[in-house]
């Protein structure tokens, strides 16, 4: 009886140290999952954009600063990994960058128009201008998804309301200005940068969708080309 016993408290000590030990063990693979060690391909555009050294190597610092930036854009999964959609947002940024203040360069949104609303998918910018004389922006969007496309094409401002909520989506639209059957302009309070996009309305910060809401009005022309970038 005395061996058995000693060999229940040996069992029972091994089993007190196991215990711990594999908690232990479980909390390390959820510690490492939140932070990816792997190299993504798109390893040294992602490192040149965040102004890290470019080696296209994978190091822990190169994935707390991706991480930072996909969590701020709600970029999922935010393990700091440079898939392509961490770098199609940021090559969309230095597309828009690249703009500078010449958002109708290529003239295809309407000169003849007078005051018209003008949005371009492909580089999700929306400008407001008069005749061929910049009036604000461009500024960054954040337009329909894929399934829920911001229809193209001339449209008008038809109506306005500075506190609407989304019948549909019961979400605050501050500052709508609907221009095309329940698609509007308004504020959002998302990345603009946001990968998935709208349900087919034209986001805005704030600060801009002020700015439209102070410079449009009834009856005013909206002009929609291009296509969102993964649409």
């Amino acid at each position: 009886m005395g061996d058995m016993g000693r060999r229940g408290a040996v069992a029972l000590g091994i089993t007190g140290l196991v215990a711990p030990l594999t908690l232990a063990l479980g909390t390390a693979p959820a510690q490492a999952a939140s932070c990816t060690t792997s190299t993504g391909p798109y390893q040294k555009q992602v490192e040149k954009f965040l102004g890290r050294p470019v080696d296209g190597r994978q190091s822990a610092a190169d994935c707390t600063a991706i991480k930072a930036f996909q969590t701020k854009h709600g970029i999922t999964p935010n393990i700091g990994y440079a898939g392509p959609i961490t770098w199609g947002v940021m090559d969309l940024m230095l597309k828009q960058k690249a703009v500078g203040d010449k958002p109708n360069k290529n003239g295809t949104c309407p000169v003849n128009k007078g005051r018209i609303a003008c949005v371009n998918l492909t580089l999700q910018l929306s400008w407001i201008q008069d005749g061929d004389k910049l009036v604000y922006g461009p500024v960054p969007v954040r337009t329909g998804r894929d399934g829920y496309e911001t229809r193209t094409g001339l449209k008008k401002i038809y109506w306005r309301h500075i506190d609407h909520v989304s019948s549909i989506y019961d979400v605050p639209m501050p500052y709508s200005q609907f221009f095309d059957g329940g698609q509007a302009f308004h504020s959002a309070g998302v990345s603009m940068w946001n990968p998935p996009g709208s349900h087919g309305c034209v986001n805005m910060t704030k600060t801009d969708a002020k700015k439209y809401w102070s410079l449009l009005k009834k009856g005013d022309d909206v002009y929609v080309y291009g296509r969102k970038p993964g649409t």
